[in-house]
């Protein structure tokens, strides 16, 4: 399991703000992780300490040079980690990825990119190459915090009530169901009644039943016929009687 981090940038105070609160910080205080950032203008050869410089060929923007990244990685002796590469060229993340390397990797260290990349041969020494969504971000340290989070969030003792991680989003390939807190009810919103039944049997199928619902209806993608359990038929089949019926009672008013 992952317990070291370590990320090569030109930006350390913004991994260093992330590493200060909430879950990060009592991960370290507990000594469940560490984490180190490698500034790259420590590991360049000119008195401006220049880590980009403008493309071959042409272009738009500065690339990141190679030599900074590997030589932090060689004086550091991190070459034997699990290296990930953040950019929109990569694997798109996903749970499964994310339980993969944490399971994998005791070290990881990100290549943090800026401006408009990285000298494209850097990625022959990435273990991975990952991408966060079809979009673009200021840089490869936000990427990289991004998936520090969700492996932090997997590793032993981080996570207070560890049962809450099963239930999570993605865990199930399945978003999960609607939540509610007090008040139970607000300027005539309502929470479920079944919610405050006390019926643990009842709300657990309840919460099974939205889960799947709200999983068809906003990321059909995630449902899979040959991973539906017979359970999962039955509230489909009930979904679908309860759609039809609300879409005639729409088409007939």
């Amino acid at each position: 399991m992952v317990k070291y981090f370590n990320y090569l940038t030109t930006f350390p105070e913004i991994i260093e703000s992330y590493f200060s609160y909430s879950i990060p910080s009592k991960a370290i205080k507990k000594n469940l992780i560490r984490y180190s950032c490698i500034n790259l203008r420590d590991y360049t050869t000119d008195k401006h300490k220049t880590t980009d410089d403008s493309p071959y060929g042409g272009g738009a923007g500065m690339l990141m040079k190679m030599e900074p990244f590997l030589k932090a990685l060689e004086e550091n002796k991190l070459t034997s980690t699990t290296i990930i590469l953040p950019s929109p060229k990569g694997k798109i993340i996903t749970q499964e990825l994310i339980q993969e390397i944490a399971s994998n990797s005791e070290a990881i260290t990100f290549l943090c990119g800026h401006y408009e990349g990285i000298d494209e041969r850097l990625s022959t020494f990435a273990t991975y190459i990952l991408s966060i969504g079809d979009y673009i971000v200021g840089g490869g340290e936000i990427s990289a915090i991004a998936i520090t989070d969700a492996l932090i969030r997997l590793i032993d003792g981080v996570i207070g009530n560890p049962a809450s991680l099963i239930n999570e989003t993605f865990s199930k390939k399945k978003l999960s169901a609607p939540e509610f807190t007090k008040p139970a009810e607000f300027e005539g919103l309502n929470v479920p009644s079944i919610l405050l039944s006390g019926n643990h049997e009842k709300i657990k199928n309840w919460k099974e039943k939205e889960s799947l619902k709200w999983s068809l209806l906003l990321r059909g993608e995630l449902i899979k016929k040959n991973e539906l359990s017979p359970l999962d038929k039955k509230y489909l089949k009930q979904i679908k009687d309860e759609l039809v019926e609300l879409i005639d009672n729409l088409l007939d008013e």
